[in-house]
This record gives C-alpha cells, sequence and structure tokens, in this order.
C-alpha cells in the first residue's frame, strides 16, 4: 500500500503548535535530507509521509490531490474548499489557532447594524457615486458565497494582500472580510463587526481528502489526536 502523505505548516506558530499536539499524541516528525528540507516522515505509525507547506498551500494541495491530510486553518480550507464540495472536509478541530471570519464596516455607519442593511447602503452608495462598495479581503470566495447567501449584491471585492483593517482609513475600500482573534485590531481601526456578520469560526484543523477519509492510518491518527485533545 502507498504511503499517506500529511501535510504540515512549514512555519510559524501553526508550525509548532501542530508538532507539539502530534508529538503528544505520540507522533514524532523526521525531516528528510537537511533540517530545512520540506519531506519528512511521521515517525510512531507506519507509512506516513511529511510534506512542509505553507498553512494555505496545505488547502491548495488537499484539493489538487498532492496531500491525503493536512493541518490547516480551516478559514483557508474553507477559502480553497466549499463546504458542500466533499474533495476534502474536517476530520478533526484543534484546540489552537482559534480566529473569526468577519465583515466589519466603519464606526461611523451608525444605521448599519446587520447585512441588509449593507445592502440597502450599497444601492444608495451606487446612486450617488456611481459605483459599487469595495470589500477589501483576501477571503474572495468565503465573501462572495456569504454575501450570496445573504443577498447582499451590489459590491466588488478589492483582493488585500497586506494590512486589511487599514483599507477603509486608507481610502481603498468602504469595509472588510478580515480574521480577527480579540477584536482589538478591528478597534483600533475605528471599525466593528456587524451583528450577523460572523462567517466563519475558524481554528486549527485535520482536514482528510475524501478518497482517504476511511483509511485505517487516518482512523488511528485521528483517534489518537482525539485521546490528546480530551484531557
Amino acid at each position: 500500500m502507498s504511503p499517506l502523505t500529511l501535510g504540515i505548516p512549514s512555519k510559524g506558530r501553526l508550525m509548532e503548535q501542530a508538532q507539539a499536539l502530534l508529538l503528544n499524541a505520540g507522533f514524532g516528525i523526521e525531516r528528510i535530507g537537511s533540517d530545512r528540507g520540506y519531506r519528512g516522515r511521521l515517525t510512531g505509525i507506519a507509512g506516513v509521509e511529511v510534506a512542509f507547506l505553507s498553512a494555505s498551500d496545505i488547502a491548495t494541495a488537499l484539493k489538487s490531490g498532492e496531500i491525503d491530510c493536512g493541518i490547516t486553518g480551516e478559514d483557508l480550507l474553507r477559502e480553497t474548499i466549499a463546504a458542500d464540495n466533499k474533495i476534502a472536509d474536517v476530520a478533526l478541530r484543534l484546540n489552537f489557532g482559534r480566529a473569526d471570519v468577519v465583515v466589519a464596516v466603519p464606526n461611523c455607519w451608525l444605521d448599519v447594524a446587520q447585512m441588509a442593511d449593507l445592502d440597502d447602503v450599497a444601492q444608495q452608495f451606487y446612486s450617488v457615486h456611481g459605483r459599487r462598495l469595495r470589500v477589501a479581503t483576501k477571503y474572495i470566495n468565503l465573501t462572495r458565497r456569504f454575501f450570496g447567501a445573504k443577498g447582499v449584491t451590489g459590491y466588488r471585492i478589492v483582493e488585500s494582500l497586506g494590512a486589511t483593517e487599514g483599507a477603509p482609513t486608507a481610502g481603498s475600500a468602504e469595509l472588510i472580510v478580515d480574521i480577527t482573534t480579540s477584536g482589538s485590531t478591528l478597534k483600533a481601526n475605528a471599525l466593528r463587526v456587524l451583528d450577523d456578520g460572523l462567517i466563519l469560526s475558524s481554528c486549527a484543523i485535520l482536514a482528510v481528502a475524501g478518497r482517504a477519509k476511511s483509511h485505517a492510518v487516518i482512523t488511528q491518527i485521528c483517534s489518537a489526536l482525539a485521546g490528546v485533545l480530551s484531557i
């Protein structure tokens, strides 16, 4: 039987927490080649290779079939693969990396409390300015799905590659869709979350490709990780 490939974040806090969780569950990680190599193997269980990728690339690799499972953020998974697409799904939610993907508007928008209000503002904005509301975000697919479900159409997305929360102040967008933990960064930029503007409550997850979800090794890894998480 060919080995399974597990995607692990290649750097940052998510990498450290993922490796610590695996170690607590009895699985070590050995890099193949140098300490900076991007391939390895999981110890404590047979037949699992490791691919070190960025957290966003793990979601992409699951979609393309490059890896069989991976630890990444649920926000990144759902940006790449919608919840109704069973090419990959959440096998286990992990107890770290918690954050919310939200719709936030300027505090001065006193009459805008919900997404329905946002649709009204979009119509008024177009009649005055002759253009649609600009939404700054790196979550393009999550934004489109959520706005579509809420019936909001009068907007266009401005892709954000930097500090999204600063876009309204900078004049490059009217509102944002971004990830937040404490809300302090939004507050510092005079932004607030709409009452029904929670798109996703995200955390780190073990995601598994549909073709591999019933594999005995996947079941064993999930069981070991769940045992650690329940302590």
